[in-house]
């Protein structure tokens, strides 16, 4: 049987982390199911807001320890994150319902809505089953599928700073030390460049609190026999290899397993089986020799964008799904039409700005840095609110300013001082922040209800910048993602965070997709016949208009590629 570096000798805690869409699921899924075939007594526990866990092993699960009876030994539970969230600011929110002021507590409501509440609620219940040792006392392995991020669990270890978790004691040194001493964190990802930079990012943020067990999974290389007769499978071949050759320093030093990419779902024990096994052969279930496809080019949606002449541009999704691409190919599709486009970045690998610099009429570029913003705007709050707290006050505010959430808010700031050109020309920004930060946002949401209450009485017209994101004939929001499970559910999530800031978005981009480019090889047809439910179910349930890109042979670099992406010729 296939060696895997990640099993050899594990301990009794196994923690899976990375982006939605590496797989972490099905890599966890499968790590039980080796243990509990080994004779093992094994706990799956997800946390994962889009949990399939139920669905993979074909059960309901839920939130109780149930046993998988196709696999003896193996017993899991779906915490669920959103649940437990409620569940937790009910409990601090609870008390002062009704005493303070109604926009106090909305206030508090939304500092408690972001994605670190979350992980901690998730946590905060995972934590319980350790504590109450009488219920996982039988296992010999706990496995966890989406582990917090370094800057949740530095919040667990900050003295007084979640007092619903820290009046029980769950979440002291005593229970985070043995726990990592037991622990090993197995590091999820693709073999591409830009997730493996924020793996390394990750790996370096949780090796400073202690974390050391690291372990790193490179899932979903596509099999160089595959790249035979295809060039697009070639292509992604050879730009996988450069990946894994280009590897961040900081992960070389990590044991690491790679996992090739399979043609079929990983729904099912035989499919779980054969995920941590060498290549085998596979039965390809599709009778067409290419997958014929009829959806909207990105091009398409441009035509409607560039009717009004301006306006605001923004991209949102999560990491990994080409935010920065396709903001550059809005950005040439506009200026191509003759229409005045200022593109502006958050990209850290700024070549496609250096690529398209004086290269296009019409056009220009801005790049923000996002340290040196998040620096500046930390630095900014410490010397203004941090100024009056004392020690212990001061390392929780130092702390709360390590969240993803003070990024987001520090580039919208610097990107705040662009939107405005919108008024006359297009302006398409790069990493827009979620619906739960413009709600955190004092300069955009206390501006507006302030400006509101002032203006109730009078009949002049006003415009805050929150109104502006909320007017889709100002502001028109893409939300990008994969023909994938976990991130169209991402995607979902983030619609519906958007919603709550009184924010539409009005169009889905399906990015990479295999369906919508042309392949030969047996094992690219099935994936691309897999992704046919996720189009279907953006196109008819999710969005209002959508566009799909097809997954590209070169690398969408330059003013010529990016048309074509925009196109949809793949």
């Amino acid at each position: 049987m296939h060696s895997i570096k990640f099993l050899d000798q594990p301990p009794r805690f196994l923690f899976f982390t990375g982006k939605g869409g590496v797989g972490k699921t099905s890599v966890a899924c499968a790590t039980a199911i080796r243990l509990a075939d080994a004779g093992r007594r094994v706990l799956l526990v997800s946390t994962d807001p889009a949990s399939n866990v139920g669905q993979v092993f074909g059960i309901r699960i839920g939130n109780q320890i149930t046993a998988i009876l196709a696999v003896p030994g193996l017993a899991a539970l779906e915490i669920d994150p959103q649940a437990a969230a409620q569940l937790y600011r009910d409990r601090i929110v609870g008390p002062v319902r009704g005493v303070l002021p109604d926009a106090v507590v909305k206030s508090i409501e939304e500092q408690l809505s972001g994605a670190c509440t979350t992980e901690i609620a998730a946590f905060d219940e995972f934590t319980a089953l350790l504590v109450d040792s009488a219920l996982t006392a039988d296992y010999e392995h706990i496995i966890f599928d989406t582990a917090p991020t370094g800057h949740t669990i530095r919040l667990l270890q900050l003295p007084g700073a979640w007092n619903g978790f820290l009046e029980e004691g769950k979440g002291d040194a005593s229970c985070l030390g043995p726990l990592a001493q037991r622990s090993r964190l197995i590091l999820v990802a693709r073999a591409q460049q830009a997730t493996l930079r924020e793996v390394a990012r990750t790996h370096e943020e949780l090796d400073a609190i202690g974390l050391s067990q690291q372990y790193l999974v490179i899932n979903g290389i596509l099999p160089a026999d595959e790249a035979a007769q295809d060039p697009l499978a070639s292509a992604i071949c050879a730009r996988e290899q450069q990946a894994l050759q280009t590897i961040p320093d900081a992960l070389k030093r990590l044991p690491c397993d790679l996992i090739e990419l399979k043609a079929f779902n990983l729904v099912g024990l035989p499919a779980l089986r054969q995920l941590l096994t060498t290549a085998i052969p596979v039965t390809i279930h599709t009778e067409a020799t290419s997958i014929a496809i009829q959806a909207p080019s990105l091009s398409i949606l441009v035509d409607d964008i560039a009717k009004d002449g301006h306006g605001l541009i923004m991209l949102m999704g999560k990491g990994g799904v080409g935010k920065t691409t396709l903001a550059a190919a809005v950005a040439v599709e506009l200026a191509r039409r003759g229409l005045p486009v200022h593109l502006t970045t958050s990209d850290p690998a700024a070549h496609l700005s250096e690529t398209l610099s004086g290269a296009l009429a019409h056009l220009s570029v801005s790049r923000i840095d996002p340290h040196a913003e998040t620096e500046r705007y930390r630095q900014h709050v410490l010397t203004t609110k941090g100024a009056q707290l004392d020690a212990k006050g001061r390392a929780l505010l130092e702390e709360d300013l390590r969240s993803p959430c003070t990024e987001e808010i520090a580039v919208f700031q610097a990107f705040s001082r662009i939107i405005r050109e919108a008024g006359k020309q297009f302006v398409v920004m790069d990493t827009a922040p979620t619906g739960h930060t413009l709600l955190l946002l004092d300069a955009t949401g206390a501006y507006h209800r302030e400006v509101s209450r002032q203006m109730l009485s009078t009949t002049t017209h006003y415009l805050t910048p929150m109104m502006q994101l909320q007017d889709p004939k100002q502001t028109k929001v893409l939300l990008v993602t994969l023909a994938e499970t976990t991130p169209v559910m991402e995607a979902v999530n983030l619609q519906a965070d958007l919603r709550r800031a009184g924010i539409e978005p009005w169009a889905w981009v399906i990015n990479n997709s295999v369906a919508a480019a042309t392949v030969h090889s047996a094992l690219l047809r099935q994936r691309a016949s897999n992704e046919l439910s996720e189009i279907a179910a953006v196109a008819t349930q999710h969005a209002h208009r959508y566009a799909l890109v097809p997954l590209l042979k070169e690398e969408p670099v330059g003013v010529e590629r990016l048309l074509d992406l925009a196109a949809g010729n793949a």
